[in-house]
């Protein structure tokens, strides 16, 4: 598939393969990582003492679930940057005896007392993503409990035991986390106590490779495995439930909004103040079981998490796509390019006005996954000029229970322009496959829950404060997360996992990443590898909720000539990086065969694949 030059030193061949032809003509980097194949398991996250420990559950027995809870609390630890006990984990599952994929809602939602009216009384026009006024009430023990529970078979301290470690005898400190201690030291030292003790241990910057402890964050989590201990005689389904009762009924939660209350936090828009969250928040909050969304494209089924969250938007994406032959554009070509930002826009649209938590909002699911309502909504695109505003559709007509609605607007006001995430995926030898993607939590934004070792996620700043819009505030409603693991099943059988951070751009890098896949023949390494781009034409999810119509970014590693063509054709092109947009971690099952394949991006420098 990829053509190397060879370049000849006396009887020494060196293959040079930094600088590679692939058979589409572009220029890419290969080999950036090797295809981890395996036939026993699988674990992809964002870094490789996560990976380990997922790896290390299935070689004591467990299945993909328990390898894939284990991870994600190894990333806890171990991403905090990125990712916290704090914060939230939406799960999609394939269940290999029942051939069947689920979707674990692992949204926090918003206190009881954060109404549109609070903030308008206190003068707040967007609820910040710093500080505690954005919080929402973690999901991470609730979700991965729930997952352990129902789907897994190790006991919760077997699958808390490398986090334990990480946390109480600490990790060598890398790149990317020691850079966003940087960022953050000076509020840590004036405004953050409770983060500097953390963080600036002996009131320094830890230096890149030092050994990094959070012994408070090992406490809570042996805590929790306590509860499990306690309650072991009485079976595993109720020592869970009283792990789950310690973290959202007990002294945990106490705790938690004690802190929130006692420690008031200056924010972006310039207010100190305390949290929201109530114990009786923690009390109602409960993770969830759902069906996914899906739709087929060639032949594949692809599954998506609810309109809770941007999932959908790939499924809609791919349906306008159907009607077009992508090969002929030929892989990211300016017209390839161009049709693909244009087919996402309207998504988009889509999603700005009708997303949002399906337990307080009619959403016309149906419509906006049909075919037929793709099919018009395809008939939109100029194939020769960008879109520069907002066009939300009218799915209601493909519903078939004629839902009632209100007035459908023609365009969207946008507002001119002026955040960290990770990912999990697992498969073993069953068929059972994990995909996760975790974020919130992360220790830049909000202090360290004084001796609790996390800190809440900020979540809540992807609510906007109009009361016409979907995703408007409301108490204990979920906002509509950014948050969207993927999976594909082909002839019935699982097929793919992928996902990337990445906030709005999420599903803009998976549908890249799946076409890459599906249409132009590449391997899980070179479909994540690939040059990506992403659009900006919508509101964003996090605060101020700023848009950039007409704006297309592109790694830097694409020929002038693709460049220029999208300037031709009217886009405002913003050349990044060359490894900027995204960090996919990938998975593929071929049961026929017996063998997973394994890929972790190489933008971050950190993610990693892992095979048993």
């Amino acid at each position: 598939m990829l053509r190397c030059k060879m370049i000849m030193f006396s009887k020494t061949v060196l293959i040079v393969c930094f600088l590679c032809i692939n058979i589409l003509g572009e220029a890419i980097i290969a080999g950036t990582r090797p295809v981890v194949m395996a036939t026993r398991g699988v674990v992809v996250t964002g870094h490789h003492r996560a990976s380990d420990a997922g790896l290390e559950m299935l070689k004591k027995g467990g299945n993909a679930i328990d390898a894939g809870v284990a991870a994600v609390f190894a990333q806890t630890v171990v991403e905090f940057n990125r990712f916290g006990l704090g914060g939230e984990v939406p799960i999609l599952i394939h269940l290999a005896r029942q051939n069947k994929v689920v979707v674990i809602n692992g949204q926090g939602f918003a206190p009881r007392r954060a109404t549109i009216e609070w903030f308008q009384e206190h003068n707040i026009d967007y609820i910040p993503g710093d500080g505690f006024l954005g919080a929402v009430v973690p999901s991470v023990v609730d979700t991965l409990l729930l997952a352990l529970k129902e789907f897994g078979t190790l006991s919760l301290a077997d699958v808390l035991a490398p986090a334990i470690e990480l946390a109480e005898n600490g990790f060598p400190i890398y790149g990317e986390f020691r850079g966003h201690i940087l960022e953050q030291e000076q509020r840590f030292r004036t405004e953050w106590n409770s983060s500097a003790k953390i963080f600036l241990p002996g009131g320094n910057v830890p230096e890149l490779g030092d050994v990094f402890i959070q012994k408070d964050l090992a406490k809570t989590l042996k805590r929790l495995v306590a509860a499990e201990e306690v309650n072991k005689n009485w079976g595993r389904e109720v020592s869970l439930q009283a792990v789950r009762d310690l973290f959202y009924r007990g002294e945990l939660a106490r705790e938690i909004v004690a802190c929130q209350k006692d420690f008031k936090s200056s924010d972006a828009n310039g207010m100190v103040s305390a949290g929201l969250l109530e114990v009786e928040d923690f009390a109602q909050y409960r993770a969830v079981i759902e069906e996914p969304t899906k739709t087929t494209y060639r032949g594949i089924e692809i599954y998506k998490a609810g309109f809770w969250s941007q999932g959908p938007v790939l499924l809609q994406t791919l349906n306008i796509l159907e009607g077009y032959d992508l090969k002929k554009l030929g892989h990211n070509k300016p017209a390839y390019i161009h049709l693909l930002a244009e087919a996402m826009k309207l998504a988009y649209a889509d999603r700005e006005w009708y997303y949002a938590d399906p337990d307080f909002v009619e959403i016309p699911q149906q419509g906006l996954l049909s075919k037929d309502y793709a099919a018009k909504r395809r008939k939109l695109i100029d194939l020769k000029n960008p879109s520069l505003i907002m066009r939300p559709g009218n799915p209601y007509m493909f519903q078939s229970d004629h839902m009632t609605h209100g007035q459908i607007p023609d365009s969207i006001e946008l507002i001119p322009d002026t955040p960290g995430t990770t990912g999990t995926r697992v498969g073993d030898a069953a068929g059972n496959v994990f995909s996760a993607t975790p974020s919130g939590g992360w220790f830049r934004h909000t202090p360290i829950l004084e001796g609790l070792g996390f800190v809440l996620s900020t979540r809540g700043q992807a609510f906007t404060l109009d009361p016409k819009r979907a995703n408007s505030l409301a108490p204990h409603k979920r906002p509509r997360t950014t948050l969207t693991p993927s999976l594909a099943l082909k002839k019935g059988r699982p097929y793919l996992a992928w996902g990337t951070p990445g906030g709005d751009a999420q599903d803009q890098v998976n549908l890249q990443v799946l076409l890459n896949v599906i249409e132009f023949d590449m391997d899980i390494q070179e479909a994540t590898d690939a040059v990506m781009f992403q659009i900006f034409d919508f509101p964003s999810s996090f605060y101020q909720h700023a848009s950039r119509p007409g704006v297309l970014k592109i790694e830097d590693r694409v020929p002038t000539a693709v460049i220029e063509g999208l300037e031709k054709l009217g886009h405002t092109v913003l050349v990044d990086k060359p490894w900027s947009i995204g960090d996919s971690t990938a998975l593929r099952v071929d049961l026929q065969r017996g063998v997973l394949f394994g890929a972790a991006g190489p933008r971050r420098g950190k993610s990693y694949a892992l095979g048993w």
